[in-house]
């Protein structure tokens, strides 16, 4: 898929206007693929003269085409994820968690991925999935990364997910509901010691971790966000309950939002729309009946995080005119992806795809070396993205930048068998036959299989 992914990414981000003069079955497919899902597309293409180093390319296209927008499949069913469950001692309970994780984190990959823990998991597991894979896979997208997506389901949501005990707080809270409320602090502290030391020995994650919360899971976020802040580097905070304990809650939050430092964290506040036709957005803020008490406590909530620049957190609130409390998640959760990883997209041009003297490979290393520093860590370009490049620019035969690629995968993944082996193919394209042999011996010491096995007993004769 990284091949046509990174060529979808060129048409996406270049083209209004298509041309392809190009000699292989690649560039057929890709045709095909744009005429079909690009209007007002000229496309030329010319018979398919396939060669030994464009075979894995071309199947890895036609793979492509079979899974472009959908997710894995099996038994002719649509799966996006798995149930895992862990025995929580904190919380005195079996806890099912859903799973997704990436297509590029198969088995044989090496790739790691942040993470992105869901609240209320089961409400919003399939709309953050979706979005998630169509911002960082669908149509050459990367404006965000690719994340494995922890759903959390709930068992006692009331419990888990209130910071606080509290008898009743009309209208939203009589004294039936709140009975179990207040297990917060209980709820942080599985995600903490439990949860995530699961996730992280089980799945191929990176250090950086995302919350999202919307409503009581909203209140969750800030909570967390503000009193164990360090346990995500962003969150994502859903039209959240401030108004909890008559208000008490947010008096607390304040104090500590004016106190502490919170350098190196991503805050995004969604407000909806929860007036009646009588209010407006300036008229609220002066009302005191208790219908309004929710929205009135997150306007409190936002003009006073606004209003505190020397704490060092990145910050960025939006108010939902068109959105109810029930409608606002799926537009929030998309507009704080775009905020939180504003920096991460990247971006390229026909030149970029074209023109031989554009050190495209540098311009990848800068860029990441610039991610880097907004995740806290190193960040490498995607594997199977830099091979997709590499063996582009080998069918061009513009072989120094095909090389610069396949070279940048051998430093970044040298535990990866695929990207030996690959550079074992460039070499073999260059005609350097002892080098290619090498890198394919390379290749088959770390995982035995038939292609490689096939090129090296060939050049061996």
């Amino acid at each position: 898929m990284s091949q046509v992914k990174f060529l979808l990414q060129v048409l996406n981000n270049a083209f209004g206007l298509i041309i392809i003069q190009r000699d292989t079955l690649l560039h057929f497919f890709i045709c095909i693929f744009v005429y079909t899902t690009i209007p007002r597309c000229t496309i030329f293409s010319k018979q398919a003269n396939i060669t030994l180093t464009m075979k894995k390319l071309i199947l890895s296209v036609l793979a492509a085409f079979f899974s472009i927008g959908a997710f894995a499949q099996k038994d002719n069913k649509v799966t996006i994820g798995t149930i895992d469950s862990i025995q929580s001692k904190i919380l005195n309970e079996q806890r099912k968690i859903w799973i997704y994780v990436p297509n590029s984190g198969q088995v044989d990959s090496k790739q790691r991925f942040p993470v992105l823990y869901l609240l209320d998991g089961d409400a919003h597991f399939y709309s953050v999935v979706g979005m998630i894979q169509q911002l960082s896979q669908v149509n050459g997208n990367t404006i965000c990364p690719e994340m494995i997506v922890v759903g959390i389901p709930n068992t006692d949501r009331t419990r888990d997910l209130t910071p606080t005990r509290v008898d009743a707080d009309p209208p939203f809270m009589d004294s039936t509901l709140s009975k179990t409320s207040g297990g917060g602090e209980q709820f942080a502290a599985f995600i903490e010691k439990e949860l995530m030391p699961h996730i992280d020995s089980l799945y191929p994650t990176e250090p950086y971790k995302m919350l999202i919360g919307h409503s009581f899971g909203g209140l969750t976020a800030v909570n967390i966000a503000v009193n164990h802040t360090k346990l995500f580097n962003s969150y994502i905070c859903i039209d959240p309950s401030m108004w909890w304990d008559k208000m008490n809650f947010l008096k607390s939050i304040k104090k500590s939002i004016t106190e502490k430092n919170f350098s190196g964290t991503t805050l995004y506040l969604g407000i909806a729309n929860t007036m009646d036709e009588s209010m407006d957005i300036t008229k609220v803020q002066g009302d005191t009946s208790g219908e309004t008490r929710h929205i009135r406590s997150i306007l409190d909530l936002d003009k006073y995080v606004k209003g505190q620049k020397q704490n060092g957190l990145r910050y960025e609130s939006k108010y939902y005119s068109n959105d109810d409390h029930g409608s606002v998640p799926m537009i929030a959760e998309y507009d704080g992806l775009r905020f939180i990883f504003d920096k991460y997209r990247f971006k390229l041009s026909f030149k970029d795809f074209t023109d031989s003297t554009v050190d495209l490979a540098n311009k990848y290393e800068q860029h990441y070396h610039e991610v880097s520093k907004l995740f806290g860590y190193k960040v490498y370009p995607p594997e199977n993205m830099i091979n997709g490049w590499g063996y582009e620019f080998l069918q061009q035969k513009q072989y120094d930048k095909a090389g610069q690629f396949f070279k940048m995968n051998v430093n970044n993944y040298s535990e990866s068998s695929n990207v030996y082996d690959s550079y074992g193919d460039y070499f073999l394209a260059i005609d350097d036959k002892l080098k290619a042999i090498e890198y394919f011996k390379k290749a088959l010491a770390i995982k035995e299989n038939p292609a490689s096995r096939k090129k090296l007993n060939k050049l061996l004769e």
